[in-house]
């Protein structure tokens, strides 16, 4: 960004810091955290999201079923979700990207170089459209939060079970009748075989480095698709506060 003070002051260290003072006084914090927040996020949740699922598919093969046919429709739509994911990461990176960059415009910074200015018609009707698409955004990452937690509950339920066979001691019911059952949660048809893993053989995936990390994965996910979350609220409030301000003082904000 130009700043004037560096042009009348270019071996002074107050015309430095009056230059850094004036951009710092300007700079959209808020839409800054929420684009850092947004871009970690995002990584976490494709990232790891990926690997699970690839993760997913191989635990299912391997010891839910053993004929393709079962787990055949489960594998084109875990295959679905990675394409989604590959483009949920570059439309966000692109779209946080955009947000910070109208942040940047409806700073004081900007009104400090250029004098004030009244806004354009266009440059209102800009903000409502990022107000617009980011509210709409929200309630559709609410979903997609949701839905990643369903998941962590799947593997964090099977995980539980693993633990009261590991102790017997502290449960009533036999070894043998603790099971997960990918059938009860859609994953697999009902007339799938064997569908269900009980006692010491359930015990002994959990124990599988590959268990372990793709419920590590899933987690890390749902936790990547909460710092999205939170990033598109803070991005809502940011543009919502920037266009009123557009509106009703016809000017930049500091926000």
């Amino acid at each position: 960004m130009y700043c004037p003070s560096l042009t009348v002051y270019p071996l002074s260290s107050s015309g430095l810091l009056e230059c850094c003072a004036r951009c710092l006084v300007g700079a959209p914090f808020a839409s800054l955290v929420a684009t850092g927040l947004c871009f970690f996020g995002v990584a976490l949740f494709c990232g790891c999201g990926h690997e699970a699922l690839t993760g997913t598919e191989k635990l299912i093969e391997t010891y839910f079923s053993k004929n393709y046919q079962d787990y055949e429709y489960l594998i084109n739509v875990i295959h679905a979700f990675q394409y989604v994911i590959y483009g949920t990461a570059s439309f966000f990176f692109l779209y946080g990207a955009l947000l910070l960059a109208e942040g940047f415009y409806t700073t004081g910074a900007v009104r400090q170089i250029f004098g004030d200015y009244k806004t354009t018609i266009c440059g209102k009707g800009l903000s409502a459209t990022f107000v617009g698409i980011t509210y709409a955004l929200t309630i559709v990452w609410l979903l997609v939060f949701a839905c990643s937690a369903v998941p962590v509950y799947i593997y964090f339920n099977t995980w539980t079970t693993c633990q009261s066979i590991a102790s017997p001691s502290k449960t009533s019911a036999s070894i043998g009748s603790l099971c997960a059952d990918a059938r009860m949660y859609g994953v697999l048809p009902w007339n799938a075989f064997p569908g269900k893993v009980c006692g010491s053989n359930l015990l002994s995936i959990c124990k599988t480095a590959e268990f372990q990390m793709t419920f590590h994965l899933f987690i890390a996910a749902f936790v990547g698709a909460a710092a999205t979350l939170v990033s598109l609220l803070t991005f809502m409030i940011a543009a919502t506060y920037n266009f009123a301000v557009l509106k009703l003082m016809g000017r930049g904000t500091k926000f």
